[in-house]
């Protein structure tokens, strides 16, 4: 897309307010893709909105050169709704994260993604409360100690991708802050898709919760702890030690320098609900050698009409049948009565 003749770059989608996160902070990283992978998107910025709740990534659209509205907690799933359904046009993104999107926001989100409008929500992950300096979030591990659970917590903690999943989201994904090229590479796949695409970004807070994601940012340790999902691809990890196949169901770990064959292996498709299900259930906190790896990249993809293609079809065919109305005569009603 250009502006006045000229192609956008990336500095054509950085405000001019001063970014005021930690130093350190993971946001930078996902501020700093956005407004990298946005000029290859061809969005006239005119067209482009972000829209967030409350929490640090919520900052997000003060720091975009577009429009965009910090709307208030947990409610940005539900602001986004209007906008798209008003202004069907719109490139509309929703910044949340998992305090802002799976406490207090929990319910708009679930409503958001089952009603399927062509919108992205990226929810930043950093397993805390950081703006409110510490608590323990939906997704803080079981033990957890924090200011707000001195004795560990004892919540067993959300699974952000198995949530979206259940609500029968048509797009699901998980990126993190410290692989630029592969977060911009989602980025990109999630603008492509229509329909509501649900990116889950693991996002460092170095100072309430450092190194949370370690396993699977540390060079040393994220190649035998994860995996990345390519459509129609074995799923190998390991430096392509290790693989996974399915015996029926079951998910099986295979060693590749004891016999077994790529061709014996699990092969990954972004159309398939059962096997996506069964990736998000890779989760846990305590990886190791017996432990299944997580999966990053797209675990689903799912063509479905849109909330706001059917509001507009069912608008229309009322227009078809009824005629225009006449908003006077809805207010005033048919039925009339003296008051004396």
């Amino acid at each position: 897309m250009e502006r006045n003749g000229t192609a956008y770059s990336s500095k054509d989608f950085s405000s001019d307010q001063d970014v005021r996160w930690c130093p350190g902070c993971g946001d930078y990283s996902i501020l700093k893709q956005m407004q990298t992978v946005l000029p290859e998107l061809g969005i006239n910025r005119k067209d482009l909105v972000f829209i967030s709740g409350i929490g640090c990534s919520s900052r997000f659209p003060y720091y975009m050169n577009s429009y965009g509205m910090h709307s208030i907690h947990g409610r940005a799933p539900a602001v986004a709704t209007g906008l798209k359904a008003a202004n069907p046009e719109l490139s509309v993104w929703v910044i949340t994260g998992d305090g802002d999107g799976l406490s207090i926001g929990g319910n708009h989100l679930i409503h958001a993604l089952r009603r399927n409008l062509d919108i992205n929500i990226l929810l930043f992950n950093n397993e805390i409360y950081g703006l409110t300096k510490g608590q323990y979030s939906p997704t803080s591990e079981l033990g957890k100690y924090t200011k707000s659970s001195p004795l560990g917590s004892i919540d067993h903690p959300f699974n952000p991708l198995s949530l979206a999943l259940g609500a029968d989201a048509t797009f699901v994904a998980r990126t993190v802050d410290r692989d630029p090229t592969h977060l911009r590479e989602v980025l990109k796949r999630a603008h492509e898709h229509k329909g509501t695409s649900y990116v889950e970004i693991y996002q460092n807070c170095n100072v309430f919760n450092d190194g949370a994601f370690e396993p699977w940012t540390d060079k040393k340790q994220r190649d035998a702890n994860s995996i990345i999902l390519q459509q129609g691809q074995p799923l190998v990890y390991d430096g392509g030690n290790k693989g996974l196949r399915l015996d029926g169901l079951k998910p099986q770990i295979v060693d590749l320098t004891e016999g077994f064959s790529q061709s014996e292996l699990w092969v990954h498709d972004e159309k398939d609900a059962t096997k996506a299900h069964i990736l998000s259930r890779f989760f846990n906190h305590e990886p190791g050698p017996d432990k299944f790896p997580r999966p990053f990249g797209i675990l689903y993809s799912e063509d479905r009409f849109t909330y706001e293609e059917a509001m507009q079809n069912q608008l229309d065919k009322a227009l078809e049948l009824q005629g225009k109305g006449n908003l006077d005569e809805l207010i005033r009603g048919k039925s009339t009565w003296e008051v004396e």
